[in-house]
Formats: C-alpha cells, structure tokens, sequence
C-alpha cells in the first residue's frame, strides 16, 4: 500500500482549457493520495505552477510566474516546495532545471498521471531539482478525478491529446506528442459524472477536435459522438471547440444543426486566408474551402456565432496578403475573432523562414484587425437587441445597474463576450431566459423575463 501523501498543495494553471484539465487531473490526483488543496500559495507545503510553452508571450508568463513562487519561497525560509509542471517544463525542463534551481521538480505532461508519485518522492527529499520530462503520451480517462472548482456548472471535457496536423508554426506535436483519441464509451462515462457533480454544460476540447477518432480501430466519428452526448440527462448545453477547417465535415455541421443541446456555435481558427500564407503554414487547407465551410455552417444554421482565430506576422505575409486577410474579417462577419501575433518558435519548420517581419509592424495588424473586428461585433450585437436568450448565470456582474452575470449559447467561456443580466432572483448555475436590451462592443445587456409554461 502507498504512503499516503501528507501538507497541503496549491496549484497555479496558466495557458489553455487543455492545460486546465491537466491541473484538475493532478489536483485530483493529490487529493486522492492524501493532499489537502489550498487556495493561497502561502498557505501551503508544495505548490504545483502548471505553465504554458506554446508562444513567446506565454513562456515569458510561465517564467515570471516561477520567479514570483520562487520569492514566495525565498520567504518562506525555504520550506515550502516548488514543482514546475507542464508545457514549459516538457520543452525546456532539462535546461531550467539547471537555470533555476530554486525549482524543486520539473515535471513534463506525459508526467500528468504520476504526479502523486512525484509528490512523494519529494517529500521524501528524492527528486529535488530533477527535470522529469518522458514522452508526451499520456491521456486522461474517466478515472482520473478531478479537481472542479466549487459551484462550477461548467466543465471542460478533453476528448483527446497531442496533434499530428504539424502546422508550420507550432510547436504542440513535440510538447503534446501525437493526436491521441479516447474511446466514446470512456468520453460518455466522464460525461455522465460530471452532469452527476453539478456540471450543465460541457464543452468538448482537444488540439483538433475534428481529428477526433482517427487514430482509433473502429474509427468512430466525432458527429457519433456529439449526438450521444447530447443524449445524456441532465447535460443542459454541449459546446464543441477547436475544430480545424480542413477537417470540418458536413455530418458535424448536420448534427450541431439538429441537436437542441448542442450550442449553435462553431470555433473555427483558420489562422489566414491568403493560399499561399496557407500553405507555408502546412494548413492542408485552401481559401476556398474555409469559405465554403462557412457557407455551408450559416446556410445550415443561420443564427450561428461564428468565432475564429487568426495569426498576423507570419513569414512571407506582405502587405496585400495582409489586406486580403483584413478584407475577408470584413467580408465574414465574425461574431467573435482573436488575433495572435506570429511567434517565432526554435524546432519548428517556420523557425528557419526568411521574409521576416518587425514586431512593430505585427503589433500595427493586429490593432488593424481588432479595430475593424470591434465594429463588427458591436454591429452583430445591435441585431440582438429585443431578442431573447436563454442565460447560464456564472456570478455577480461587476456592472453597476446589473446584478448578475452570465453568457448565452451564443458566448464561451474566457474567450468571448458576457451578459450582464439587470434584474431578478437567480442563483450561479441558473439558466434564466433574457430579452436582450442592450450592447457594447462584445457584451450583451439583458431583463430577466419567466420561462414559457410548456
């Protein structure tokens, strides 16, 4: 029988959804072996930072991070113990481990299932300022609890790991490992007890979601599996993200289409639209496709929200392909868009690609896309006003003629606009029914009105 672990863990989660699961997968871990899980880093024995390594921006976030908990422990006389895990850790572990040693462990993410064993060797003063960084292979299952924050209504819902798409620019393939599916059955069984804890509204994530199935026997298809989550009881909404446009098939579309719990919202990232910016990106994927795809999804749906993501910068993206990008923002419409500047990552095939372009100048198109985007959003808010929307209430809204504050099917959570709700009882986990009375660039303003009597 293992040695229970014993103290108290505080975890920081930086980056992505997918990283989040990571941490409540590991904050459940811990749990489970003993662990009490604190809310303030000062309050416990070990605290577990779990970084992001994906851009220049977010390493830079990661490693400030470490050196704030560093001070904490320098503070602390030095009893407190400091675990650096994931993306950062799997690339560059080995490296900082050496260049900053107030770090007890470093951790990589195919180290995500044995993090209790980690702790413990810890504990028992066996790892200190070690890098464990194995293959990225691990993948999450049904029984692995996690750590869901109290009162959440909402919960992500990983349906796979890693990426084989090895777009030019990325880096996830080295740090995730290879596109990696989990069976339907262990999907459908998380999902029924995560409804069972309180959750009304799952959101499905992984690298490419539409790469969902592939790499498994049976090759089941992520349309099967949408329509049997949408048959779960008590599962409220059902949210699908990250689905690359050169995989986003019709039979997905049909079933969004024809599923009332399944939000009639698509988030598409096709990154550019010039064909030959897509192709030194390795998208597999051309201009034309994406439009049609998105054709196809408003012919289907006409009152979509459509949300995308785009990158600006990237080597060989002159001047005209730019304005092809910034003229196709304005000719799409999209209700909600992000735009990443391009980030130069080392071991990747763009890494080595001339026709570089100054930060200033990426910093110039992006603030042209976001502006022309503000625009847009405020225009595509407008026409919601006097419509009436079904809200999940997440809290109090900081607004001051508001009480509460929610999203509609039409928002995702971190990443979108919110709705501030003005009047009426509610509760966080309610679903209100609202006449939207109101806009601003990206958030809706509504009047709780009752349900209809069925």
């Amino acid at each position: 029988m293992k040695k229970l672990l014993a103290g108290k863990l505080h975890i920081l989660s930086l980056g992505c959804s997918k990283n989040w699961i990571d941490s409540e997968v590991m904050g459940g871990l811990a749990r489970v072996s003993g662990m009490t899980i604190v809310e303030r880093p000062q309050d416990a024995d070990v605290v577990l930072v779990n970084t992001c390594g994906f851009i220049g921006p977010a390493k830079e976030e990661s490693l400030e991070a470490i050196l704030a908990l560093a001070e904490i422990k320098k503070q602390r006389g030095g009893d407190l113990k400091l675990v650096v895990a994931g993306c950062l850790a799997q690339r560059y572990g080995k490296e900082l481990s050496l260049e900053i040693p107030e770090a007890d462990l470093w951790v990589g993410t195919g180290e995500v299932g044995r993090i209790a064993e980690h702790l413990r060797s810890l504990q028992a003063g066996g790892t200190q300022r070690k890098a464990i960084v194995s293959k990225p292979d691990f993948l999450m299952t049904s029984r692995h609890e996690r750590l869901l924050p109290s009162g959440a209504a909402t919960a992500y819902l990983k349906i796979s790991d890693g990426c084989s798409n090895r777009c030019a620019y990325c880096a996830i393939p080295s740090i995730r490992g290879r596109a990696r599916s989990r069976r339907p059955d262990d999907i459908l069984r998380e999902a029924q007890t995560l409804v069972a804890r309180g959750i009304r509204e799952i959101i499905l994530i992984g690298q490419d979601t539409t790469a969902y199935g592939r790499d498994l026997k049976n090759r089941p298809t992520l349309s099967g599996l949408l329509s049997d989550l949408s048959a779960v009881s008590g599962l409220r909404w059902l949210r699908l993200l990250y689905t690359h446009p050169a995989h986003l098939t019709a039979d997905v579309l049909e079933t969004i289409a024809s599923r009332k719990k399944i939000c009639r919202y698509i988030d598409l990232p096709v990154q550019h639209i010039d064909d030959a910016i897509l192709d030194a990106m390795r998208r597999r994927v051309s201009s034309k496709t994406i439009r049609e795809i998105i054709r196809q999804a408003r012919g289907l749906m006409p009152d979509l929200a459509l949300r995308t993501s785009l990158i600006v910068g990237f080597p060989g993206e002159t001047q005209k392909r730019f304005e092809r990008l910034l003229d196709f923002v304005g000719e799409t419409r999209f209700d909600h868009l992000g735009v990443f500047t391009y980030s130069r990552e080392e071991g990747t095939p763009a890494a080595d690609l001339p026709s570089r372009i100054s930060e200033r100048e990426k910093e110039r198109r992006r603030d042209a896309i976001m502006n022309e985007q503000a625009d847009i959003s405020y225009a595509v808010n407008q026409t919601l006003i006097g419509s009436v929307q079904e809200v999940l209430i997440e809290g109090k809204s900081d607004h001051p003629d508001c009480a509460w504050v929610g999203r509609c099917r039409r928002q995702s959570p971190d990443v979108d606009g919110v709705t501030h709700v003005k009047n009426g009882p509610a509760a966080i986990g309610d679903f209100v029914r609202c006449k939207i009375t109101g806009c601003d660039h990206y958030d809706l303003f509504g009047k709780m009105i009752p349900f209809k009597q069925s």
